[in-house]
């Protein structure tokens, strides 16, 4: 192909032409448009003239700019999604504004990094010299790659795999060298079983770990058998020594015994990497003595050598490191700007004594603010420094500047993580109606504060790779935070006396409340939320507590076996209820009986649960809107000969049913609940047909029955749904067709039918033919063209074969 085919002026005009309009147009991606529309016209006079040029460049060379037009290919049609996505759709807003990031990466990587335009076209103007003159060019702009060869390609990866590893990460030199230690410790010493590293909180150790786990050589010499796991300050340890075992022999899940540790001599080399280890008795119970197992440690305390072989203790970033990760947070560069007060700069650098992790989250707070604003946080900063302080309080101070600065209600958001375990994914499900319920916003301002505690590296969004961008379902995104910055912000949300805390929390799982709950019981707690984590809790471990102000309850525990506590009585006005359990199987729940005072319940989310049977007169919840059960059994609850979902639930309107492997049937009386607009059936591998009424629920509009293997078929009845706009029936691999019912569904904006096997042919044509509103259709290859045949029916029809995926 010669270039002036492939950079067609069209190309660029098309895509500048679009980022102008959401550059006008989108609050969410202007940024991103923005900065994409200034490195375009950087880029086009360059491409311009290496188009008029006349010399055909080498195919190496070609292949490179090849890969980067598809790039922009691409953001034309990404740009285009982003005008039409309405500001209500979080979901596919959430999805949009991450994609237009990673091009304008992409795009700036391109620019500034190994692919240098510049020198591209210095090689063209030389292109009479000598070949020996042409040659040391070439050598110079190979030298100048990327990893093994490829540039924006990985590039790209490299800057996706920076973008998922932990807060608290530095680069370079540093990087490299503690990784190399590391890497010695584990492979060139065969007498070294348990190897560790060792630093402060937030000095990039788990970026190091990562980095270490991704590493080629460390990959291969282990056979790709790495295990990582996060053990925290409150673990379940005979769930990690089951998973531990069950990785060592390749028999997950194997029950470990003393004895079978013993027999198991030998097997294939396997490195487990436990991140984030408290104690010393916690660590020995999780070391296995098997010669081809090798186990890395890493914590903020120093373990003894007869435990811990050898140690590697990260070292703080020096002067240049400090300053580049700085300034990569704080200007998007790797030095000062010209504009910027190189002299203030330098002191703020200094105050944060080379923690990478304070280094990312101050330099992100202090972004795009004024110069008086910085002198501020300067004297902060050096105020805060008291030779009697330990290290975290010392960074806690250091870090709530960047808090601070927020918005009231943006800090209130970022106070609410503390509510949850440290080391685990919160479902941003849970978070967004936390915070729709409390701080009286709507979704669209949950978000925007989303984005913006994610922009300043406060959290960090987790997305699952099957995450869509049209009505994608919050649970399949998931937040995460470094524990150091939770540990912010409890220390900000446990100030004041406790009976009048905003927020009533445990910083970690305890076997019982803490002892200054029970000592000031006497009194009401004025909490608006309240946090609970604990093991097994029976009725005789509650005692009684007062909360007339409380509207979120979160209960986190480990067990099989929980007695929901009584003072929920005394929570009037209750919103939303949170019942997570982490133990390794689902647990039942005692004094369900709770819930019959529960008026002003809008949501309820239950996970790991043997949900109680439900009926009239135990949980009249006529308020609830929302409920979602995760990885429960749900078969007793929903026995259709004593539920009468809409006498229940009058006002429901999302119901989520995921992964629950018990489900077989869906009661009838699903089909009565008139006011319900979205039903989730997702990952019950047992669930084998609907109801055949499904159709009377008109006010439906989605419907996601995604990874039901047993689903054969869907009712007649489905194409009654006249509001449904999204039906997701991917990996329903034993779904023989669809009904031509389907063809009635006039609203139906999108449909997702990705790997379902037995789908070889659709309804005819012309019962497709009234889909007037589709937009979208993923599928596989099987029906892909005769879904395209439609596109000529349905002007606005894109069709798109599924991506694979692991």
């Amino acid at each position: 192909m010669a270039l002036n085919e492939m950079f067609v002026g069209e190309i660029v005009t098309e895509l500048l032409k679009q980022l102008n309009a959401i550059s006008h147009k989108s609050c969410f991606c202007k940024s991103s448009a923005d900065n994409l529309i200034t490195s375009i016209q950087e880029l086009f006079p360059i491409i311009e003239e290496l188009k008029y040029s006349g010399v055909e460049l080498p195919a190496f060379r070609q292949s490179q700019l090849n890969r980067f037009s598809e790039t922009l290919r691409g953001g034309i049609e990404l740009a285009r999604k982003v005008l039409e996505s309405g500001r209500w759709n979080v979901y596919k807003n959430l999805q949009l504004v991450r994609k237009m990031e990673k091009l304008e990466k992409q795009v700036a990587r391109f620019i500034s990094g190994p692919m240098q335009a510049h020198l591209l076209a210095d090689v063209h103007h030389m292109r009479f010299e000598t070949m020996e003159r042409f040659n040391r060019l070439e050598q110079r702009l190979d030298s100048m790659k990327t990893g093994s060869g490829r540039w924006v390609e990985e590039a790209v990866k490299r800057m996706e795999v920076e973008g998922d590893s932990n807060l608290g990460g530095f680069s370079g030199i540093g990087l490299e060298l503690g990784k190399d230690k590391v890497k010695k410790m584990m492979i060139e010493r065969d007498d070294l079983n348990v190897v560790g590293i060792w630093g402060i909180g937030g000095s990039g150790k788990t970026t190091l770990a990562n980095e270490i786990c991704r590493d080629n050589q460390v990959q291969s010499y282990f056979n790709n058998r790495i295990l990582f796991l996060t053990v925290s300050q409150s673990p379940d340890l005979e769930q990690l020594r089951a998973k531990i075992w069950g990785f060592i022999t390749g028999n997950e899940p194997l029950n470990y015994t003393r004895k079978s540790q013993c027999e198991w001599g030998s097997g294939p080399q396997a490195l487990v990497v436990l991140d984030d280890v408290w104690s010393l008795p916690v660590l020995e119970q999780l070391i296995f003595r098997v010669p081809t197992y090798k186990t890395l440690v890493i914590s903020r305390f120093k373990f003894p050598r007869r435990v811990v072989n050898e140690v590697y203790e990260v070292e703080l970033l020096g002067e240049d490191e400090s300053m580049s990760l700085f300034c990569r947070s704080a200007f998007g560069q790797n030095s000062i700007p010209p504009t910027a007060n190189e002299t203030l700069v330098k002191q703020i650098v200094d105050e944060c004594k080379g923690l990478p992790l304070a280094l990312k989250v101050i330099g992100a707070s202090l972004q795009d603010q004024p110069e008086m604003y910085w002198i501020n946080a300067r004297k902060r900063l050096s105020r805060g420094e008291l030779i009697c302080e330990s290290h975290e309080n010392k960074l806690l101070d250091r870090m709530a500047i960047s808090v601070e600065c927020l918005k009231k209600k943006v800090k209130e958001c970022f106070m609410d993580l503390g509510s949850f375990p440290e080391d685990k994914k919160i479902p941003l499900d849970v978070l967004v109606n936390m915070w729709v319920e409390i701080h009286n916003i709507d979704e669209e301002e949950a978000f925007t504060i989303l984005m913006e505690l994610s922009d300043k590296n406060l959290l960090t969004l987790v997305k699952d790779a099957r995450a869509g961008e049209a009505y994608c379902s919050y649970h399949e995104i998931c937040v995460t935070q470094h524990d150091v910055l939770r540990d912010l912000a409890l220390h900000l949300s446990n100030k004041g006396e406790v009976n009048e805390r905003k927020r009533l929390l445990m910083p970690r799982r305890d076997t019982e409340l803490p002892r200054d709950w029970e000592k000031n019981a006497d009194q009401p707690f004025n909490a608006q939320i309240v946090s609970v984590q604990t093991g097994e809790m029976r009725e005789m471990d509650w005692f009684h507590m007062e909360f007339p102000k409380t509207e979120v309850l979160i209960l986190n525990f480990c067990s099989d076996k929980y007695f929901l506590p009584p003072f929920i009585d005394d929570m009037p006005k209750l919103r939303a209820l949170i019942v997570i359990n982490h133990g390794t199987t689902e647990a039942t729940l005692e004094n369900f009986s709770v819930f019959t005072n529960l008026a002003n319940l809008q949501s309820l989310w239950l996970e790991k649960v043997s949900v109680p049977q439900l009926s009239n007169a135990t949980v009249p919840l006529r308020n609830l809107r929302k409920l979602s059960m995760v990885l429960c059994k749900v078969s007793n609850s929903l026995d259709p000969a004593v539920l009468d979902l809409p006498q229940i639930f009058p006002r429901l309107s999302e119901l989520v049913i995921d992964h629950c492997d018990d489900l077989v049937k869906i009661p009838l009386s699903i089909c009565k609940v008139n006011s319900l607009q979205s039903l989730s059936l997702t990952n019950c591998h047992r669930l084998r047909e609907l109801p055949a009424d499904l159709g009377m629920l008109k006010k439906l509009q989605i419907l996601r029955l995604s990874a039901c293997p047993e689903l054969k078929m869907l009712p007649p009845s489905i194409g009654e749904l006249v509001g449904l706009k999204y039906l997701d029936i991917s990996e329903c691999v034993n779904l023989k067709c669809l009904p031509k019912e389907v063809g009635k569904l006039v609203s139906l904006e999108k449909i997702d039918m990705r790997d379902c096997l037995q789908i070889v042919n659709l309804p005819t044509h012309a019962a497709l033919s009234n889909l007037k509103s589709l937009q979208r259709v993923i599928c596989d290859d099987e029906v892909f063209g005769q879904w395209r045949n439609l596109e000529k029916t349905v002007p606005n029809l894109h069709v798109q074969i599924a991506e694979k995926w692991v």
